[in-house]
């Protein structure tokens, strides 16, 4: 005879073999799609930092990276669609625009310095529509600032470069910016040409022949990811040169004036957390952050024979030393 409580034991053992067992959730995967290099790891320790404080830990990201070719970012984004990847995170315009051509319906998040409604990436700031949203540090507008603050460190110059990727889609805004600024200022612009490791070499052994005085450096991903050839190469031929971002500075550049990439990598992180936790992308307004640093490099002012004016450490909110 089975006795009551083992009957209740036995029934119950029998249900557990007959209820379908539990679906595992399928692990989230991210799309990184990259317009250069795979990001040093302070910025991919800042993207992972953001997840994290959505409360998501330990996804998959397939990385895809068009190490500055921009011509194969179609292909890469179109590669993430196939894979079916959760969510795309794009870094930058090129990448943006890349993936929004590749799919309507993946979520995207898009890390840009540009305009992300003249560029075509939103309608709306404030309630985008779509699968398409993320972070615009706006760093494009700030390159005018950028000539002038290079201007008060050297004020007899009649000539700066500007370094600028000219397959970036986004490189005609800036240099027509930079242009009107450097007429008011009463200087030549010199346009020189940088989508690649060797263009870049050739540009700025140019300089001494063109008696280029000083140089600013455009916002781009090509760019950022030949950080520490740029920041040598403006060392080598002894060239005042003015960044979009601090990190060009803590590698030994001479000055910035930016957002903070690496707060932006963060907040990246955070809107594909929210994304990946059920949130529509519609429902993510754009942010803008509007915190700029300008940053200094004693260090570099003194290698290249430059004394840095009151009135600009009083500026800086960092001073490298």
């Amino acid at each position: 005879m089975i006795r009551r409580r083992e009957l209740i034991g036995l029934l119950g053992a029998t249900a557990g073999l007959l209820l379908p067992a539990r679906a595992q959730q399928p692990r989230p995967v991210i799309g990184f799609l990259h317009q250069g290099s795979a990001e040093p790891s302070a910025n991919s320790n800042a993207f992972k930092k953001g997840l994290s404080e959505a409360g998501i830990d330990n996804p998959g990201i397939e990385d895809r990276v068009a190490n500055g070719h921009y011509d194969r970012l179609p292909a890469l984004a179109a590669e993430l669609v196939r894979d079916q990847v959760t969510v795309i995170a794009a870094n930058f315009l090129p990448a943006a625009l890349a993936a929004k051509a590749a799919t309507q319906t993946i979520p995207i998040v898009f890390l840009s310095g540009s305009d992300p409604i003249k560029s075509g990436l939103v309608s709306s700031i404030n309630q985008p529509t779509g699968n398409v949203t993320g972070i615009a540090p706006m760093f494009t507008l700030l390159e005018t600032k950028n000539l002038e603050l290079l201007h008060e460190l050297v004020p007899g110059i009649t000539a700066t470069a500007v370094l600028a990727n000219l397959t970036n889609p986004n490189a005609g805004h800036q240099l027509k910016d930079l242009q009107a600024a450097a007429r008011i200022l009463g200087q030549e612009l010199v346009v020189l040409p940088g989508s690649n490791e060797q263009e870049i070499d050739k540009s700025f052994a140019s300089m001494p022949e063109r008696q280029i005085g000083a140089l600013v450096v455009t916002a781009d991903g090509f760019l950022i990811s030949r950080q520490d050839q740029i920041v040598g190469s403006a060392a080598r031929y002894a060239v005042p040169t003015m960044y979009p971002l601090s990190q060009y500075v803590a590698a030994g550049g001479l000055m910035s004036y930016g957002a903070n990439l690496r707060d932006a990598f963060r907040q990246t992180g955070i809107y594909v957390g929210k994304i990946l936790k059920g949130t529509n992308p519609a429902d993510l307004p754009v942010l803008q952050p509007t915190k700029v640093e300008f940053v200094l490099n004693l260090k570099t002012a003194k290698a290249l024979g430059l004394e840095v004016p009151p009135k600009l450490l009083a500026l800086a909110d960092e001073v490298i030393e």
